[in-house]
């Protein structure tokens, strides 16, 4: 099992008000929902068609008294937690949550690396579903602005084994966009460049999920009250992304493929 080594593995989404979240995602998205009585947290499953992708829940109290704001977080495969978060520490890395075990599950913690880009790791008890090129409705770029993207490469490759895709992107003043992957995957799981100084928000971990035609969405986007952030817009290779807000604040991203 340990070819999950590096693979993003679900996708969370952390916010104040579940319920609003889940009847935005699902009209905007598509996704359908399944409950999940595994622990006394209440938690729903995001589902593309019959297959569980991620899930949602409460921001804890915690969290909220610490300032964070409604999010999601990406939970990255690895065949041992307790090692990894051990790597992360003494690579300069921070632990938000210490190893524990989720019951029937498997075992996760919740790490950022040196600059605040927020992760989790994971390992689980079953088999992953196999890799596939991303569908509509999965999380199709994973992309990390970072406070220093040559150490944040060099922390994740350390955790994860990430091969760097290609030469990259020169983004003139921005710097470079370094797409990056699994060592053996033919598609590369997302990309890394320098946050600019003037950018709002801290180094983070961006989602980006499929949608058939992202100007279409983004207007039903707005239809249900989430922002545009940036976008519509064409990126180099012809996809086009609109990066966005849901009602409660949480950011992530819409791609489509070029025809």
């Amino acid at each position: 099992m340990s070819d999950y080594r590096g693979r993003y593995l679900w996708y969370e989404l952390l916010t104040t008000d579940p319920k609003a979240a889940q009847d935005f995602y699902t009209r905007l998205i598509g996704w359908g929902l399944e409950s999940w009585s595994g622990t006394g947290t209440p938690y729903t499953m995001w589902k593309r068609g019959d297959t569980p992708i991620g899930g949602v829940l409460e921001l804890p109290p915690a969290a909220r008294a610490s300032g964070a704001p409604p999010h999601w977080l990406a939970y990255i495969g690895t065949p041992d937690v307790d090692a990894t978060v051990a790597l992360a520490k003494k690579k300069g890395g921070h632990v938000h949550v210490p190893p524990q075990d989720i019951p029937q599950q498997g075992r996760f913690a919740v790490l950022a690396d040196p600059h605040g880009v927020a992760f989790a790791v994971y390992t689980p008890l079953r088999e992953p579903p196999p890799v596939h090129s991303p569908e509509l409705g999965d999380c199709s770029w994973h992309e990390i602005a970072a406070g220093d993207d040559v150490q944040a490469f060099e922390f994740f490759s350390s955790l994860f084994g990430w091969e760097k895709h290609g030469p990259g992107h020169d983004m003139g003043p921005l710097g470079r966009y370094q797409e990056y992957g699994v060592p053996g995957l033919p598609f590369p799981l997302g990309g890394i460049y320098k946050r600019p100084d003037d950018m709002p928000a801290p180094p983070h971990l961006m989602l980006y999920f499929r949608v058939d035609d992202v100007g279409k969405q983004a207007a039903r986007l707005k239809s249900l009250g989430g922002q545009i952030v940036n976008g519509p817009m064409e990126v180099p290779g012809g996809d086009h992304i609109v990066v966005c807000g849901d009602p409660q604040g949480a950011a992530f991203a819409l791609h489509h493929r070029k025809a």
